[in-house]
Order: structure tokens, then sequence, then C-alpha cells
């Protein structure tokens, strides 16, 4: 399953409720690079400098690390996947299809969450407050949203066309979006 939308929709915070409630492993790309760039590896120095200009890591590069990710950990996905952060364009939900038919799986639901664009600033914003990450400034959020427009969006309409794609009202309490989703996976 793939957790779809903009930056600060709540897909980490979605995830983390569905990783208890079902048993998924989760993958969130967010996590993942930086742990590469706490290591400072040679990945996550590359990641480092694409994140703090607001833009996205390349795709030849998340691709790797990613099926680097799910070849070391494919123990710990019996209940199955939660991918949170990827793909964030049709050339990675591409690869992303490609790399699971490899291993035999296959994305079987993408949970978009929507989410009015005012009401996104101001959840990354207090983040930011809150978490001290330095790419949760208002400068950096708007060109995360340009770049999530400009390169994320067309995904809606890639799973829509495969008929995967589930939106999902991203806004209201925590617990009342959860509720949504699990509706719609049980669905």
């Amino acid at each position: 399953m793939v957790i779809f939308g903009a930056p600060g929709s709540g897909k980490g915070t979605q995830s983390d409720k569905l990783i208890e409630k079902y048993g998924f492993y989760h993958i969130s790309t967010g996590d993942v690079l930086r742990d590469q760039i706490a290591r400072k590896t040679e990945a996550g120095i590359l990641a480092d400098r694409y994140i703090s200009e607001g833009h996205l890591v390349p795709d030849e590069h998340i691709i790797k690390i990613l099926g680097d990710v799910l070849d070391e950990n494919r123990e710990k996905m019996a209940n199955g996947i939660v991918f949170d952060g990827f793909p964030r364009t049709v050339n990675q939900a591409v690869a992303l299809e490609q790399m699971l038919k490899e291993r035999g799986s296959e994305v079987n639901a993408v949970i978009g969450l929507e989410v009015d664009e005012d009401e996104l600033i101001a959840r990354l914003v207090n983040r930011g407050k809150t978490s001290g990450r330095k790419d949760d400034n208002p400068e950096t959020i708007r060109e995360r949203l340009v770049v999530y427009h400009d390169s994320t969006c067309p995904l809606k309409e890639f799973y829509t066309k495969n008929n995967k794609y589930r939106g999902i009202d991203g806004t209201g309490s925590v617990d009342e979006i959860f509720e949504r989703i699990c509706k719609e996976i049980e669905r």
C-alpha cells in the first residue's frame, strides 16, 4: 500500500496507525533518507543537498536505496508494506511496480490524503517549530508544495487509471482520518 499526499498531509502519522493496527512494515522514504543523512553515508550526503533546497532526491538514487531496504527486511513484510513518501513521480511509480514484481508482489492500493494547501502550510510550520526540521520553514515549504504539484500530483491520475487510488479526506482529527482510511482498506 502507498500512502500518498502533499507534505504535511499526515502520511507518517497515519502510517504509524496502520502499522499498529494491521502489522504492516513501514517504509518511509523520509525516515530512510534521514537515517542515511545522520550516518553521513554517500547516499545521505547527496540526499541532504537536495532536501535542504526543497527538491526531490533523484529517482535512481531513491530507487536504489529502497530496493536495498526491501531486500534487507523481507522477513518483516509478511503482513504487507506501507510506503510513505514514495513514489513521488510517475517514473518512481513505474520503478516501484517493477521492484515489487521482481519480488513477487504489487501495489494493491494507494491511499490519497487530500488536504487544503493553507492547512498543509499551517501544519508544516507548526511541525517545524516543534521538531526542529530545517525543511519545515515557510520558504522551503512553498518550494516543496510547488514540486509536489508539478511532480507528484500526476500520480493520482496514474493510480486512478490503474484502479488503485482511494482519495481520503485528510482533515479532521487523526482518529477521524484513520477511521476513513480503515473503512477504505476493509472495503
